[in-house]
C-alpha cells in the first residue's frame, strides 16, 4: 500500500461498539481460576454494561449462564473479548462477522510477530475478515483495552487499576501494551487517566486509529500515542488533525527508529531523509509534543491536563535556593523557555516580602529565611502578574511541613487560573509531599528541573506552532510553480530512458518548475564544446553526460575551471576516454559545459517519495558537507513558503545564510521559494520519481543558481 491509498483513520463512531460497547460477550470464558477467561469476565466486573459469557464446554459459570457460541447468545454484542488461542481466533471471528459484532479484541500471539510466513498468513486472513465484513479487530497479540470512564478493563492481566475519572482525563493509544500499562500506573499517584488503548500487532485497528477516537471522546482531553512504526503513518496526521480541532495536545514516544532504506537511496537526500528524520517530520507537521523517555511521558501529559490554557508570556522561577536559581536560567536556556523580568508592581510586591539579601527578578531567591505566609505572598505575586504562565517552584527537602507549601501553591495557581510546576529534587522520591503534590488540580509535579523545562520548552513550541496552524487553516497555501508545469515535466520525465533523467533533463524539469538553473550546452564534440565553451566564456566546467553515471564527481568526468579554448579541447577528450572506460559500459551523450559560476553559499534542495509518508522535501548544507555534517531538515511536501522559511532556520548551520562573521547574507526569500517548488515537483510527480537531488544550489545576496541536478525515476517507470 502507498502512502496515496491509505484508508482514512476511523473515527469515534467506527470504533465506539468496540471501546465504549453496550454489551460485551467473553468468548473462552472459564471457571478457572489464573486463565486468560477467568481474568476477563472477572477484570469486567465494575463494568455498567452487560456481559455474556461464552464457551461450549460449560452451560454456566459460578451461576451465570454459558453459551455454546457467538450464534446462540440472546443478543447481538458490540464487542466480542477472543480469550482462545491461534487455532480457534479465527473460526470466533467468522462468527463474529456473521453476526455483525461491532468489534473483537483478540488476545491470542503467535501471528505476524513470529515472523513465520504460515502465521504471516494467518494474520492477513485475520485483517481481510476484518476489512471484509466491518468487524473492527484490536490485535492480535494485544493485552486489551480500558475505558475507565466506563469501568471496562478488557484484560487476561489481573490486579489492574480500575480507578474513574471524575472529568476528562489522559487517554493512551498504545502499540505496546506493557509499556501503556508502565504509564498508566501513575493513577497510583493521583494522575487520572481516561483510556488505555493497546493495539498488539495491529492487523486493523492501530494506534493512529485510537488516537482520531480519543480526538473526539468527551472524557480524554489529553492524548499520548507510544508506538514502534506504523503501516500507515499517515494516518496518524490525519487523527492529529482531529485532535488540534478539538484542542487536544498530542504527546508522542516512538520507541523505535530505523534508516531503512537510507543505504539503497541513489541520491544524498534518500541518504539523509531516513526513517527518524521523516518521522520528525510528521510530528513537526502535527504539531505534536515529542517525548523521547517513556519516563518523562506521565508527568508531561499531566502537566497538559492542567495548563488552563496555551502560554501568551513566560516562566517565573522561584526558589529558597541559589543554586537552583542557576540551575533554573541554564535549563530555560537549553530549552527556550522565555523568563521575562517581573513587572515594576511585581518586583516591589516581592522586594517587601523577602530579606533584603534575597535576590529579586527572574529568577528570583527568597533565600532560606521564609515562613509559609511569605512563600504563598510570593507565589501571588508572580501568578497574579499576566506576564507569567506559570511559576516554577523547585521542592529541595522533603518534610511534612512542606506539604503545606505545595497545597498554598496549588490553591493560589487556581485562584489566578494558572499552571505551576514542581521539580521534585529531594533524592526522596516518595517523601512526604509527592503524593500530595500529584494530586492537586493544578501544580504538575516532575521529577527533575530537566523534564521540568522540556516540557515548559515543549509547551511554548506547541503555542507558537498552534498560532501558524490557525494561520494556514484560515488561508489556503498558495501554489508557487506554474500548473502547467505538471504535464511538461511528466513528459520529459516519461520520455526519459533508463532509471534516472541525465543532468540536462533534470534541469529542464527543473526549470519548468520555476527553479533557476545554470545555463549550459550540450556538446558531442571537441569542436561543440570550444564553441559553447567561446560563446558563454571562459573559463567553463565540463562535465560527462549520462543517465548510467549518477555521481560524476566520485567517477572522476568532471572538470572544474576550465580556462583556455585548447584546453577544453583537451579536457573533453580526456573525459570521453575516461568515461568510456568504466564498466559496465554508460550510455554517453555528450559533455555538458557550464560557466563556472563564483564561489557562493551552497545548499542542497532534494526530495524523495516515501512508499509510506508520500512526497518529501529536504534542504541542508550543500556540496561536499552534506552527508559529513548532516545538517539538513525535512518536511512532507508540498510546503508553504512561510514552511520553507521555517526549515531554513532550524538548520544548525542557519546563521551561515545570514551573514556569519562578515560573510555575504543570501536572499532567503528566493531560497525559501525555490524550496517551495522543488517540494511542488515531488508532490506533482510522486507516481514517477524516486528522488530529487539539486546539489549544489549556489546561493548570493541577490541570486540562486542550481549547477547540478539528480532525478531517479520510480521503480516500473523506466523506460
Amino acid at each position: 500500500m502507498t502512502a496515496s491509498e491509505i484508508r482514512p483513520a476511523y473515527g469515534h463512531d467506527e470504533l465506539a461498539r468496540v471501546i465504549a460497547p453496550r454489551t460485551i460477550a467473553v468468548v473462552g470464558a472459564s471457571p478457572t481460576s489464573g486463565s486468560f477467561g477467568f481474568n476477563a469476565a472477572a477484570n469486567l466486573k465494575n463494568f455498567d454494561g452487560r456481559v455474556l459469557l461464552v464457551n461450549p464446554r460449560y452451560q454456566e459459570i459460578n451461576g451465570v449462564p454459558c453459551y455454546p457460541d457467538i450464534a446462540a447468545l440472546p443478543e447481538t454484542p458490540d464487542c466480542a473479548v477472543l480469550a482462545v488461542n491461534r487455532d480457534l481466533a479465527e473460526p470466533v471471528l467468522r462468527q463474529c462477522a456473521e453476526r455483525r459484532v461491532g468489534g473483537a479484541i483478540m488476545f491470542a500471539s503467535g501471528y505476524a510477530e513470529t515472523g513465520r510466513p504460515e502465521y504471516q498468513a494467518a494474520q492477513a486472513r485475520v485483517a481481510a475478515i476484518a476489512a471484509e465484513s466491518g468487524v473492527r479487530v484490536i490485535g492480535p497479540n494485544c493485552i486489551g483495552l480500558m475505558n475507565y470512564s466506563r469501568g471496562l478493563v478488557v484484560s487476561f492481566t489481573s490486579g489492574l487499576d480500575t480507578t474513574r475519572p471524575s472529568a476528562p482525563a489522559i487517554g493512551i493509544a498504545s502499540q505496546s501494551g506493557a509499556m501503556g500499562n508502565a504509564v498508566v500506573q501513575a493513577s497510583r499517584m493521583g494522575v487520572p487517566f481516561s483510556h488505555l488503548l493497546t493495539a498488539g500487532n495491529s492487523c486493523d485497528v492501530d494506534t493512529a486509529d485510537y488516537v482520531s477516537y480519543l480526538a473526539e471522546d468527551p472524557m480524554c482531553a489529553v492524548i499520548v500515542c507510544i508506538f514502534e512504526g506504523l503501516r500507515s503513518p499517515l494516518r496518524l496526521l490525519q487523527a492529529a488533525e482531529r485532535a488540534n480541532r478539538n484542542g487536544k495536545p498530542l504527546i508522542v514516544c516512538k520507541i523505535a527508529t530505523s534508516e531503512k532504506g537510507a543505504a539503497s537511496a541513489l541520491s544524498h537526500t534518500g541518504a539523509l531523509a531516513g526513517g527518524p528524520e521523516i518521522y520528525q517530520a510528521l510530528f513537526q507537521r502535527m504539531g505534536a509534543v515529542v517525548v523521547d523517555n517513556l519516563e518523562e511521558l506521565a508527568e508531561t501529559a499531566a502537566f497538559f491536563l492542567k495548563a488552563k490554557r496555551p502560554p501568551t508570556g513566560g516562566a517565573a522561577l522561584l526558589a529558597a535556593s541559589g543554586g537552583f536559581c542557576v540551575v533554573g536560567v541554564d535549563k530555560a536556556e537549553a530549552f527556550q523557555v522565555p523568563m521575562p523580568a517581573p513587572s515594576a508592581p511585581t518586583a516591589d510586591k516581592v522586594r517587601s516580602l523577602i530579606p533584603e539579601f534575597g535576590l529579586v527578578g527572574n529568577p528570583c531567591d527568597m533565600t532560606a529565611q521564609n515562613s509559609p505566609e511569605t512563600v504563598k505572598a510570593c507565589y501571588d505575586a508572580f501568578l497574579s502578574d499576566p506576564g507569567y504562565d506559570t511559576l516554577v517552584f523547585p521542592y529541595t527537602y522533603a518534610w511534612d511541613r512542606g506539604i503545606t507549601r505545595i497545597q498554598d501553591l496549588d490553591e493560589v495557581a487556581g485562584r489566578r487560573d494558572k499552571v505551576a510546576c514542581l521539580p521534585w529534587n529531594t533524592a526522596w522520591t516518595t517523601g512526604p509531599g509527592m503524593k500530595e503534590a500529584q494530586q492537586t488540580r493544578n501544580v504538575a509535579v516532575f521529577r527533575s528541573m530537566e523534564t521540568c523545562f522540556r516540557t515548559l520548552g515543549a509547551w511554548y513550541r506547541r503555542a507558537a506552532w498552534q498560532q501558524a496552524w490557525q494561520a494556514r487553516s484560515q488561508q489556503a497555501a498558495a501554489r508557487r510553480s506554474d500548473p502547467a508545469a505538471r504535464d511538461a515535466a511528466a513528459a520529459l520525465i516519461a520520455g526519459a530512458e533508463g532509471g534516472a533523467l541525465t543532468e540536462a533533463a533534470a534541469k529542464a524539469v527543473l526549470r519548468h518548475y520555476g527553479v533557476p538553473v545554470v545555463e549550459e550546452r550540450v556538446a558531442r564534440s571537441a569542436d561543440e564544446a570550444e564553441a559553447a565553451a567561446r560563446a558563454m566564456g571562459l573559463p567553463v566546467a565540463m562535465k560527462i553526460l549520462s543517465p548510467d553515471i549518477l555521481h560524476k564527481t566520485e567517477a572522476g568526468v568532471v572538470r572544474l575551471g576550465v580556462q583556455q579554448p585548447e584546453d577544453v579541447r583537451a579536457v573533453f577528450a580526456e573525459l570521453m576516454a575516461t568515461a568510456q572506460a568504466i564498466e559496465p559500459a554508460p550510455r554517453i551523450e555528450g559533455v555538458l559545459v557550464q560557466p563556472m559560476i563564483a564561489r557562493g553559499t551552497e545548499i542542497v534542495i532534494g526530495a524523495r517519495v516515501d512508499p509510506l509518508f508520500g512526497p518529501l522535501v529536504l534542504v541542508g548544507l550543500g556540496g561536499i558537507l552534506v552527508e559529513l555534517l548532516r545538517d539538513s531538515v525535512v518536511e512532507l511536501a508540498p510546503v508553504s513558503l512561510p514552511t520553507a522559511r521555517a526549515m531554513l532556520e532550524r538548520l544548525k548551520g542557519y546563521k551561515l545564510l545570514t551573514g556569519f562573521r562578515g560573510g555575504a547574507a543570501v536572499d532567503l526569500e528566493r531560497l525559501a521559494e525555490a524550496i517551495c517548488r522543488v517540494s511542488e515537483l515531488a508532490s506533482d510527480q510522486r507516481e514517477r520519481i524516486a528522488e530529487v537531488d539539486v546539489n549544489p544550489l549556489i546561493c548570493f545576496p541577490d541570486r540562486a543558481v542550481a549547477v547540478d541536478a539528480l532525478i531517479v525515476k520510480a521503480t516500473g517507470q523506466a523506460s
